[in-house]
């Protein structure tokens, strides 16, 4: 529902309109990391509100030229997922909006009897053609990059590839909920050498490896290979 206010001037004519809009709005988020993945939608329907103006010049007393643009607006939409294994989460939110800017030409045709009758009065046909743009979104995706669940027991197909100088060894393996293969270290080896470098988790008793005091970062075996072969990474 809109309501319209106008003023003319001559052959030129300016209104704005304003008033309530409805539509379905959906926000769909996917985010996926180390063989991980995550996703969240929201789908709702909204009320929301409109507003715009335009500008009608009449070329000649049956021809007029437009300009339209008008701002629609349903507010914000959310979606947040997270999942424990590995430590991945995730938060997305679009202001759910968009423009309308369009131009036409419509043929006046006026009233039928002998008047008398204003300038812009009668029945119009014709068309528009135009754009629109919108639905300026934000997200937030929060893996946890350094500090990495590396519990021995939540690994398969455990291999050594190699140790570094102070005895901790690298070892190529599969989380039991991915097929991809990255090579790091395990934690329980990691508390023995580097005990700074344990994270225990406060709602499970899995060992957490952080990354960063090791001065290493999980790879992932082709990059892993690619290093030996002293290729840029």
């Amino acid at each position: 529902m809109t309501r319209a206010a106008n003023c003319t001037a001559g052959p030129v004519l300016f209104y704005g309109t304003g008033g309530v809009a409805y539509g379905n709005v959906e926000l769909n988020s996917a985010v996926t990391t180390d063989g991980a993945s995550l996703a969240a939608q929201a789908w709702s329907a909204r009320v929301g509100w409109v507003a715009g103006g335009g500008i009608e010049y009449m070329v000649r007393p049956d021809v007029i030229l437009s300009v339209n643009y008008q701002y629609v607006d349903f507010g914000h939409v959310s979606v947040a997922s997270s999942m424990l294994f590995p430590e991945l989460s995730e938060t997305a939110s679009a202001h759910m909006q968009f423009q309308v800017v369009s131009a036409g030409v419509s043929w006046l045709f006026p009233p039928g009897d002998k008047g008398p009758h204003g300038p812009w009065e009668g029945m119009y046909v014709g068309g528009h053609a135009g754009g629109a743009w919108g639905d300026a979104a934000s997200a937030s995706y929060a893996a946890q990059p350094l500090i990495l669940v590396s519990d021995t027991r939540l690994k398969r197909d455990i291999t050594l590839v190699g140790r570094l100088d102070d005895g901790l060894g690298l070892y190529s393996y599969r989380y039991l909920w991915s097929d991809t293969v990255y090579v790091g270290v395990m934690a329980q080896e990691v508390t023995l050498i580097h005990p700074d470098a344990i994270v225990r988790g406060a709602l499970d008793d899995y060992l957490r490896v952080d990354y960063s005091r090791l001065g290493l970062k999980l790879m992932m075996l082709p990059q892993w290979d690619a290093r030996a072969k002293g290729e840029r990474l």
